[in-house]
């Protein structure tokens, strides 16, 4: 069933990749929903206009969304993958 991410992602089973999935869909959400409050916390960030709270929201949510993805990853027993998946992702975003 999940042939093509198997190959792509080098991983051996079907289990794997719904951990890796079910990963991917937590982080994002979990980012999301996180980012927010936190830069509320700050009284010189809450107090921005709207233009520049969304523009630190969306950087912030990007920088916050690699720990989270790291520490999910870690929990669901996938660690490897994950790491160098953030490799990949940087190494391409430094080119």
């Amino acid at each position: 069933m999940f042939e093509k991410l198997k190959k792509r992602w080098n991983v051996t089973s079907d289990l794997q990749v719904t951990k890796i999935l079910i990963v991917f869909a937590l982080t994002g959400s979990s980012s999301a929903k996180l980012t927010g409050p936190l830069l509320k916390l700050v009284p010189v960030i809450a107090a921005l206009e709207p233009l520049y709270f969304n523009v630190l929201y969306v950087i912030a949510t990007l920088v916050l969304y690699q720990f989270i993805l790291l520490f999910i990853g870690w929990v669901f027993g996938e660690k490897d993958f994950f790491i160098a998946f953030l490799k990949r992702f940087l190494f391409r975003i430094k080119n």
